[in-house]
């Protein structure tokens, strides 16, 4: 009878303690593994743009043992490498006891020495139960997955092109990112196109999941990798040319672009006007925007070789004519000729140059960027095909790069092109637009329309992402327009051949590098504002660079380079000088490779 009595306070014993002193775990446990946001990949493999997985570490501080919270403060800074007073303060001003989170960033390194840490705590009784409901409840210190950081690991590099993200807080409760410029911004569907997976097993001693025969295990994807046409390696050289030129010119922003002409790709794109993403401070703001897209100015002479392209295209004039200077008057010491002075109405256009000779030759128009040239020569089309010419080449819409937020070029109402035709008057809107004034473009449109120049007249559309890369590595291609055929190839190649001949005599002689094929066209013009044209500029200088085996179209664009002398901001310094060592260090990085002199 003893031995039964004594059975029956056992059990009843056992019971009481296994329903009273806590409730014991349950033996399976199911989490998400979060997925996080896909990485922006140079072409050289580096990575410009990526999320990291970031964590949260909670403490319940009812459960915190007072006589041993210093110990417990100790070894979280140890192994958070948090400050130990951040982490008291925290612990201290709680006011209402419960559920603490003492960080929510901690990197998955550290997440996993402080899951350690969270073991050795229990076996040191850092941590007591408490009475929850009736029963006792023990809750010591969990690190769990709380969303992704974005990270920039070259900082500034390719800004503003790759752009910056926003955080916000899904509805599980984790946080993400979202793009909100460039090609964050852009590809911002693709990058996120992610998807959580599912974790669930038996628990083991330190709360992680053992998996077994009967666990579940549904992988996450993370999002899509955008790899990019442009080299890191090329980008930060190009950058730090056009830095040295902000510095040197005091200019507001200088922009460079390096494009294949027979593709589109975009090998490298930058600015001197650059941001860290993770930092952006206040007077940085103005530089959030891709100022190659997003700017709209007027382009100055570098639209001279379009114009003329349009009326040889319509076979309008003759390579050996002669065009008059309207120069005529007494020459100066130098045996040149006074600027000329061409009247349309009540408006007079002058020439930026001298001419030592009353008549000019088509070459002379380009090379020695003559207004007066080009008016005269544009004023033989007519005003809808100077407007459908000038569309043609992409001046009135979007280029088509996949960038955000695109601007299109203005020129005036068609109607106005086509006053005085029925009377054979000249168009002063032919006129001023024919050289870049009284319209406006962006410098991307500009660049397309000079890879026309160097492609036998295909025009392409410009393309900084290469491709997509799911998470299992398959390459997704990035459908593309073909390129178009706007102008004949003789055309284009006359064109061509006046380009390099206004390297080698011309206003672009500066850029000139034996052993390469390099062409291209200067443009200074006023910055207008308020109406009335300012004594402030934009220097531009557009062309092509080719080897044996590479054609590349390239555009560098100084805004308000004001100079340390009084002619630093014509296109012929500001904007050729950069051109220049752009091309030198495209030699010197394996991109182009100079013929040798036989």
């Amino acid at each position: 009878m003893f031995i039964i009595l004594a059975l029956v306070v056992f059990i009843f014993s056992v019971t009481n303690t296994m329903t009273d002193y806590r409730r014991l775990p349950t033996l399976i446990s199911a989490k998400d593994e979060l997925s996080i946001r896909g990485n922006v990949i140079s072409s050289d493999g580096f990575n410009i743009s990526a999320s990291k997985k970031i964590y949260k570490a909670t403490i319940d501080t009812r459960c915190l043992d007072p006589k041993k919270k210093n110990l417990f403060i100790k070894l979280f800074s140890i192994y958070s490498g948090i400050d130990e007073n951040k982490i008291r303060d925290k612990i201290d001003k709680v006011k209402k006891p419960g559920n603490l989170v003492l960080s929510y960033s901690i990197d998955s390194r550290t997440a996993k020495n402080l899951k350690e840490l969270a073991y050795k705590l229990m076996r040191l009784d850092v941590f007591q139960s408490i009475n929850v409901r009736g029963g006792k409840i023990l809750y010591g210190l969990d690190v769990v997955e709380s969303g992704e950081k974005r990270v920039y690991p070259y900082i500034n590099t390719l800004t503003p092109v790759v752009g910056y993200i926003r955080k916000f807080e899904s509805e599980d409760g984790t946080t993400k990112v979202k793009g909100i410029k460039g090609l964050e911004h852009q590809y911002n569907d693709l990058l996120n196109s992610y998807k959580d997976g599912l974790l669930k097993g038996e628990r083991d001693v330190l709360s992680d999941i053992s998996f077994s025969r009967g666990s579940v295990m549904e992988p996450k994807q993370d999002g899509a990798n955008l790899v990019l046409n442009i080299s890191l390696k090329l980008q930060k050289n190009i950058e730090m040319i056009l830095d040295k030129a902000k510095e040197d010119l005091l200019a507001d922003e200088l922009i460079a672009t390096i494009m294949d002409s027979e593709t589109g790709k975009i090998i490298a794109m930058a600015s001197s006007n650059r941001f860290n993403p993770d930092y952006i401070r206040q007077n940085q703001i103005p530089w959030l925007n891709v100022n190659g897209i997003e700017m709209q100015f007027e382009p100055g002479s570098v639209l001279k070789p379009i114009s003329v392209a349009l009326v040889m295209e319509k076979q309008r004039l003759k390579m050996d004519e002669l065009l008059f200077a309207y120069n005529k008057g007494k020459r100066n010491s130098k045996g040149e000729y006074r600027r000329g002075i061409y009247k349309i109405g009540r408006f007079r256009i002058r020439d930026d140059h001298q001419f030592k000779k009353n008549y000019l030759t088509i070459d002379d128009v380009i090379v020695y960027s003559s207004n007066i040239g080009t008016l005269q020569l544009v004023q033989r089309l007519s005003g809808d095909e100077f407007v459908d010419g000038l569309e043609k080449f992409g001046i009135t819409k979007k280029t088509g790069i996949d960038l955000p937020f695109e601007k299109v070029g203005r020129i005036p109402p068609r109607y106005r092109f086509r006053a005085g035709e029925d009377k054979g008057k000249d168009n002063i809107f032919k006129a001023t637009v024919s050289y870049g004034q009284g319209m406006l473009s962006t410098y991307m449109q500009i660049l397309k329309a000079y890879s026309v120049f160097n492609n036998d007249g295909f025009i392409v559309t410009p393309q900084v992402v290469n491709y997509l890369e799911d998470p299992s590595g398959k390459k997704l291609v990035i459908p593309t327009s073909k390129p178009e055929q706007i102008i004949s190839a003789k055309t284009a190649r006359e064109m061509k051949r006046m380009l390099i001949k206004t390297v080698k005599t011309g206003t672009g002689t500066a850029t000139d590098i034996e052993g390469l094929e390099i062409g291209g066209k200067t443009g200074t013009a006023q910055i207008a504002r308020g109406g009335k044209y300012q004594k402030e500029y934009i220097s531009s200088f557009f062309g092509f660079v080719n080897d044996k085996n590479k054609k590349y179209t390239i555009g560098v664009t100084a805004f308000n380079p004001v100079g340390r002398k009084w002619w630093h901001h014509y296109a012929s310094y500001a904007a050729v000088r950069p051109f220049k060592d752009v091309v030198e260090t495209m030699v010197s990085l394996g991109y182009l490779e100079k013929e040798e002199k036989r």
